[in-house]
């Protein structure tokens, strides 16, 4: 039986948790650091904040953020947006978070993911994948949904597992904000192709 870990993924933007339909439509929900604490006391096993705007603005990283929601959480937390070398990553795990997401970078730089996880370990690596159904195949986007970039799903998720990520954080574009559940199927097939966990993102909406 799949373990089950409830880790709430806070969309960040400007400062602010945002949420979105789609990955549009955004609008503010909240303060980061107020909102973790809530899931934190409410349950929650990790939390993940994701920068969402800062590899498009090429924008660098809100160690002062993390900072404060280190202060204030007592579970585990992963960060990730506009990280594209080892010193960003360092920069944040020095803020105090527990892990690293890349997304982008490592799509235009696949060797990245070998270098955090030689340098960092893998199981501080966490590799998100934002990928859309389209025709039947499932395209992966980078920049924050914005930009498709012609790999396959399943393709560049057993290729980010061979690079050495320790997780890959999976976001169905088609569901994201919709709470009518997952993509289940695609999941299942992710879990039982690769042997390193695969968070599901994009959907919940319910206990079932």
């Amino acid at each position: 039986m799949l373990a089950k870990r409830i880790i709430p993924c806070l969309d960040i933007c400007n400062g602010k948790t945002v949420k979105g339909i789609e990955f549009l439509n955004i609008r503010e929900v909240g303060d980061p650091v107020e909102l973790g604490a809530r899931y934190a006391r409410e349950g929650a096993d990790e939390l993940v904040y994701l920068d969402i705007t800062a590899s498009h603005e090429k924008r660098k990283l809100f160690t002062g953020l993390v900072r404060r929601i280190a202060e204030k959480l007592n579970i585990p937390f992963t960060v990730g947006g506009g990280i594209s070398d080892l010193s960003d990553a360092g920069r944040l795990l020095d803020a105090g978070a527990d892990k690293i997401s890349v997304n982008s970078a490592p799509i235009l730089d696949p060797g990245l993911i070998e270098r955090l996880a030689t340098g960092f370990g893998s199981q501080f690596v966490v590799v998100a994948i934002d990928a859309r159904e389209e025709n039947g195949r499932w395209q992966v986007y980078r920049n924050g949904g914005r930009i498709p970039t012609g790999l396959d799903l399943f393709g560049w998720a057993y290729e980010v597992q061979e690079r050495g990520a320790g997780e890959i954080l999976f976001t169905s574009m088609n569901h994201d904000g919709m709470k009518q559940g997952y993509a289940c199927d695609e999941l299942a097939r992710l879990s039982g192709e690769l042997s390193i966990p695969v968070i599901a993102s994009g959907g919940a909406g319910a206990i079932e």
